[in-house]
């Protein structure tokens, strides 16, 4: 099963109703084609690292589906929208495999922490024992 990651950024100037259709249409499309959405996200309205068509900000929507065939008619609907100013489509699946062989290839080693040098040393101890009080009367002075 491949599992791919939608995120689309829509024009600021496109309502909140219209928007929450729009992610909608988009998910039945994909369900359409076989897919089964697993996660969805609304990031809301965020400023843009570039403007694009004049707009500084968008409004951000993840989906995340996964599903046997590819994601085409989606992105060429995405692709034809003009209240899309952006799209991107990612296949993370593969992403989740190498990170899992690699695990598997180098795992971690356990690291044995050394115990701190002023609880192991003798030194250290000798004044709490100079603090206590003599166990017995044989150390006090005879009057």
């Amino acid at each position: 099963m491949r599992t791919y990651e939608v995120l689309f950024i829509l024009s600021p100037q496109v309502p909140e109703e219209e928007a929450t259709t729009l992610a909608t249409e988009f998910k039945r499309i994909a369900e359409g084609t076989g897919a089964k959405l697993t996660h969805e996200e609304s990031w809301g309205r965020r400023r843009l690292a570039y403007p694009i068509q004049k707009f500084n900000e968008g409004n951000y929507q993840l989906l995340v589906f996964e599903t046997e065939a590819g994601l085409n008619e989606l992105d060429r609907r995405m692709k034809n929208s003009d209240r899309i100013l952006r799209h991107m489509i990612v296949r993370t699946d593969l992403d989740h495999k190498r990170a899992e062989k690699l695990a598997k290839r180098n795992p971690k080693k356990e690291r044995l922490r050394p115990a701190p040098s002023f609880a192991a040393s003798p030194s250290a101890a000798a004044p709490a024992e100079a603090m206590e009080a003599p166990a017995s009367d044989e150390t006090a002075p005879v009057e």
